[in-house]
């Protein structure tokens, strides 16, 4: 089964890897991308992705308030963030709004991105 995923991120090269690595793996099907939060809630209300993959920082609405957008609007849809400023701290914000992991860019793509995302459908 293929599940729908959005990549909400503001830099264009981090949504080209993110979407190249995913689309190596046929369980994911990269629906769109948006380039900030209040894209990425319209994209969710357009498209209708099984999943979506946040970044905190991102100009017109960060991935916190689009989370919490998100949650309103779609409930039943996965979230992880995907950024630089992982920290025990923003994990305990990020679950208060929905979003079911924090992960760092730092960490390599498939030691922690594609696990998080299969969790969230399991």
């Amino acid at each position: 089964m293929t599940h729908k995923l959005l990549i909400v991120d503001d830099n264009a090269l981090v949504r080209r890897l993110v979407r190249a690595f995913l689309e190596r793996d046929r369980t994911w099907e990269v629906c769109g991308e948006a380039e900030n939060g209040e894209e990425g809630v319209r994209k969710v209300r357009e498209l209708q992705p099984d999943a979506v993959i946040l970044d905190l920082q991102m100009p017109v609405m960060n991935g916190l308030e689009a989370a919490r957008e998100i949650h309103l609007i779609a409930p039943n849809t996965a979230m992880v963030m995907f950024t630089m400023h992982s920290s025990p701290q923003l994990l305990l914000e990020a679950r208060a709004v929905g979003i079911s992991d924090v992960l760092s860019k730092m960490d390599p793509l498939g030691e922690r991105l594609l696990p998080a995302l299969k969790q969230t459908q399991a």
